[in-house]
């Protein structure tokens, strides 16, 4: 029930707190006629009544801080105290001192809901000083009233931290459930990726002794060689099969429409720069020579990597130049820019440059970021040229 009580509060706050204060309000509102009755002879009616209307709202207007219980308190007792000293008699607005003092017992520790019970003793003993019929059972009434107040609060502060225990170790088993899915389908997808190693290296050496007896009976015997080129397809189109469904496995996240676009290469390496959002100028250098499919990919995400970075710490007006080099036994990818440089903030969730030295590395090659002299952004990545295949 406590836990019902309390979602629903969390959810109508406003509505909570005029379920708080509003029964109070109620009570004053209803004795005011009453109390202008008691009026002196001497004195206005007017001035009694705005004094006690005062009065009312000096101790009712803290009880809305629901957030700060002992700020709430604290104003609450030291106008119940003001009160006692200007020997004013007790008004049904004093039952916030209870209303506050279960707010603390409620949302804070157990010292501080200690030091709360016994302010509020004292202020019990200190009223009944004030009454000359007082008796020591009033007092043991009053103490049996308040002490019954707090205990509720902390009956409702006990049942709050355990709902929240049962809310974080729910919660910490879900994540940690999460945790062990994602464990087990990586192992799973290392295990698959294995397996693929296996199935795609076994089909490519038959396809490579194929060809290679293909290739010496093509002269002695061209029966022997057309049945080794219809091996060599047929071994071909089962292992692109297996590959395809272990690789479909693989992927992570991927939409149900699958897009068989050819990855991009050096060929789109004009496009992506024409179409960068940070104005950007390309030139290629040396001779071109064919790369593997798989290395012009790496060449054409580390430009749109730095380009994207160029974007989001180059600040505003900065302008980019993307520059290909081939020199024979290397290829020089080189993109800077005249950004911000060492003064661009790093962004804690960025992961480029650890792509693009993965990327690199794959090749053998080395990759380096960092700010020029003079201002600016550089990004030098040297590539080893391999033969395409």
């Amino acid at each position: 029930m406590f836990g019902r009580v309390r979602a629903w509060s969390r959810r109508h706050t406003k509505l909570a707190g005029v379920l708080r204060v509003g029964p109070l309000t109620l009570l004053c509102a209803l004795t005011v006629v009453p109390y202008a009755s008691t009026a002196p002879p001497d004195a206005s009616v007017l001035l009694h009544l705005a004094g006690y209307l005062g009065l009312a709202a000096a101790l009712i207007v803290p009880l809305w801080w629901r957030d700060r219980p002992l700020t709430s308190f604290a104003v609450v007792s030291l106008v119940s105290f003001g009160q006692w000293l200007a020997q004013v008699d007790l008004q049904p607005a004093n039952i916030a001192v209870l209303v506050a003092l279960w707010g603390v017992a409620y949302q804070c520790s157990f010292r501080w809901a200690l030091a709360a019970c016994l302010v509020a003793e004292l202020g019990v003993f200190l009223a009944l000083l004030n009454w000359e019929l007082a008796t020591f059972g009033m007092f043991f009434s009053g103490t049996i009233f308040v002490v019954t107040v707090w205990l509720t609060g902390l009956y409702a502060n006990t049942r709050r931290r355990y709902l929240e225990g049962l809310e974080e170790r729910a919660e910490r088993a879900e994540r940690e459930r999460d945790q062990q899915a994602r464990m087990a389908a990586a192992a799973e997808r290392a295990r698959i990726a294995r397996e693929l190693h296996d199935v795609v290296a076994h089909n490519v050496s038959v396809m490579v002794v194929q060809a290679d007896g293909a290739g010496y009976a093509l002269d002695s015997d061209l029966d022997q060689a057309r049945l080794a080129v219809k091996n060599i397809s047929k071994t071909g189109r089962a292992a692109l099969a297996e590959m395809r469904r272990l690789v479909g496995v693989l992927r992570e996240n991927e939409a149900a429409s699958t897009d068989y676009t050819p990855q991009p290469g050096l060929g789109q390496l004009e496009e992506l720069v024409r179409g960068s959002a940070v104005p950007a100028s390309l030139r290629v250098g040396g001779a071109p020579a064919e790369l593997p499919e798989g290395q012009q990919l790496t060449v054409y995400r580390i430009v749109q990597e730095a380009l994207t970075n160029a974007l989001k710490h180059g600040g505003p007006g900065v302008e980019a130049a993307v520059e290909i080099d081939y020199l024979g036994a290397e290829l020089v990818v080189r993109v800077t820019d005249n950004g911000r440089g060492a003064a661009a903030q790093e962004s804690p969730d960025g992961h480029g440059l650890i792509g693009m030295r993965e990327r690199v590395g794959m090749y053998g090659g080395a990759v380096s970021a960092g700010p020029r002299q003079g201002g600016g952004f550089e990004v030098l990545a040297r590539l080893p040229m391999a033969k395409a295949a």
